[in-house]
């Protein structure tokens, strides 16, 4: 899940609530243990959608064969239509986790509205196809809006103790280091710590 560079606080409501219908569609759902080919298959699908994820007719492997991500993608939305629909009867009798659905549905049928395909006409559009360009933009528009809603001064102390609190754990934790970073730097991106 990537921050969403449109939105200010980097991801909106309806995102929420399609993660929220996608999480208990991966809790319900039968998983039988993994195995190396499904592990291996795992990462090239990865790779394949991170790299060319929008490309029309990208096939991926799924149990021995291969399978369109449109195609994949549209079965397992529709295994979420049940979710959607009692999270929404649980919560008020609205619409918003069928509608965050439709909205992830719509996405899959139109790969323009993608936040990856968003981000590359815009930056085409106005800021000459680049990247640091588009980023300092939106993060000047994002914390502007931000700052326009400045937090009450009960937030505020809430927020100081919480950062006074995390400096002084993290300088517990580095007094009680019995490793350098380097010694454990090493051993972190060694091979055996990258065995399965």
């Amino acid at each position: 899940m990537d921050l969403d560079p449109f939105s200010p606080v980097g991801i909106d409501a309806g995102t929420m609530r399609f993660l929220d219908v996608f999480l208990l569609h991966c809790l319900l759902s039968d998983s039988p243990p993994d195995t190396r080919e499904e592990l291996g298959a795992i990462g090239r699908n990865k790779l394949h959608t991170a790299s060319r994820g929008r490309e029309p007719g990208l096939r991926l492997d799924r149990s021995g064969g291969k399978v369109e991500l449109r195609e994949w993608g549209m079965q397992v939305l529709a295994e979420c239509e049940p979710i959607a629909a009692a999270l929404d009867s649980a919560a008020d009798g609205g619409s918003a986790h069928r509608d965050a659905l439709a909205a992830a549905i719509g996405a899959v049928e139109n790969p323009a509205s993608l936040p990856s395909a968003r981000i590359l006409a815009e930056m085409q559009q106005s800021y000459g196809d680049s990247y640091s360009h588009f980023a300092l933009a939106r993060s000047l528009e994002h914390r502007a809006t931000l700052q326009s809603e400045p937090l009450s001064p009960e937030a505020e102390a809430r927020f100081t103790r919480a950062a006074e609190e995390s400096i002084r754990k993290q300088k517990e934790i580095e007094a009680a280091d019995k490793v350098d970073f380097e010694t454990y730097r090493q051993k972190y991106l060694s091979h055996e710590s990258l065995r399965v």
